[in-house]
C-alpha cells in the first residue's frame, strides 16, 4: 500500500485512473486530481482528494496544476501523468490541428510535467510515473495516431533512462485495451475492441505495486507478455494477428461508409 504520500494524479475521472486512485484512497494520502470531467471524482466525496477541472494539453495548464499542487498539498511525492485519448479512424484526412490536438496532451504534456517535476525536487527523492501503453510498442490498425503518440512516450521513457538523475524514481504503464470508456472517446461509431482485451481494476493494482516496488515498467498481461516474446521468434504469429485486426477495422470502415450513405439520403 502507497502511504503517506501527497501526490498528483491526471486523467483520473474514469478507467485506469479512477482505479488507481481508489487504490491511493486506501493509505494515508493526498491527492490532486486533475481531470477535465469531474463527475466521478465529486461522486466519492473524499477529503483526501482536492479537484482540479483542468484540460491537461497546454504548457500554461501544466504550470497551473503545479502551482495549485504546490499551493494545496505543499509537496509532491509521486506524479502520475496517466492523461490520454485515442482516436479510432482512418488515416484518409488532412487535418493538421487534429494530430497536435492529441500529441498536446498524450506526449507534450507528459514530457513538459517530467521537466518541471525534475526542476520542482531539485536533487530531492520523487517518483514519476506514466502511461504509455502496449499499442506503443505494437501499432494496431485503426490507432495510427494514437500509436505514434505512444511510440513517442516509448522512445521517451526509453531514453530518459539512459540520462535521468538518480533521485527520479521512473514508472511507465503498458496496459493493452481496457475495458473502459476509452473506446467510445476513440469513436462515436461502435468497433470491436482488439483482442484481448483487461479489467482496469487489475490494471490499476499491478501499476500501484510496481510504484510502489520501484520498477521501472509495468506489463499488466502476461498474456501480452507472452505474446510479445513469441511474435519475436515467430513473426508470423504477429502476421496472424495484426490481419485478425485487420479485417475487425474492415468491417468498422463498411459501417461508416453505410452511415455516411444513409445520412446523405436522408438530407435528400
Amino acid at each position: 500500500m502507497i502511504n503517506g504520500k501527497k501526490i498528483v494524479l491526471t486523467g483520473c475521472n474514469s478507467g485506469i485512473g479512477l482505479e488507481v486512485l481508489k487504490l491511493f484512497l486506501e493509505g494515508n494520502n493526498k491527492i490532486l486530481c486533475v481531470d477535465k470531467d469531474t463527475d466521478k471524482l465529486e461522486a466519492l466525496g473524499s477529503g483526501k482528494i482536492i479537484i482540479m477541472k483542468k484540460d491537461v494539453s497546454s504548457k500554461e495548464a501544466v504550470d497551473e496544476i503545479f502551482d495549485y499542487a504546490l499551493e494545496t498539498l505543499g509537496d509532491i511525492d509521486i506524479f502520475y501523468a496517466n492523461a490520454g485519448y485515442p482516436y479510432y479512424e482512418e488515416m484518409n484526412y488532412v487535418d493538421w490541428d487534429r494530430v497536435a490536438r492529441m500529441f498536446e496532451t498524450n506526449v507534450f504534456s507528459p514530457i513538459y510535467s517530467y521537466q518541471k517535476y525534475v526542476q520542482y525536487l531539485n536533487g530531492r527523492k520523487g517518483i514519476f510515473a506514466i502511461t504509455v501503453s502496449a499499442i506503443g510498442t505494437m501499432a494496431m490498425p485503426g490507432f495510427t495516431i494514437y500509436s505514434a503518440s505512444k511510440f513517442a512516450m516509448h522512445g521517451f521513457q526509453q531514453g530518459l533512462r539512459l540520462e535521468k538523475p538518480d533521485n527520479v524514481q521512473l514508472t511507465c504503464l503498458y496496459p493493452i485495451a481496457t475495458n473502459t470508456n476509452f473506446f467510445k472517446a476513440a469513436n462515436e461509431i461502435e468497433f470491436k475492441k482488439p483482442f484481448p482485451v483487461q479489467e482496469p481494476d487489475i490494471v490499476a493494482k499491478r501499476m500501484v505495486a510496481g510504484i510502489e516496488s520501484g520498477k521501472d515498467l509495468i506489463f499488466p498481461s502476461h498474456l501480452f507478455s507472452f505474446a510479445s516474446q513469441l511474435m519475436k521468434f515467430v513473426p508470423a504469429v504477429r502476421t496472424i494477428y495484426w490481419n485478425l485486426e485487420k479485417r475487425k477495422f474492415a468491417r468498422f470502415k463498411e459501417k461508416v461508409k453505410a452511415i455516411k450513405e444513409t445520412a446523405e439520403i436522408l438530407k435528400k
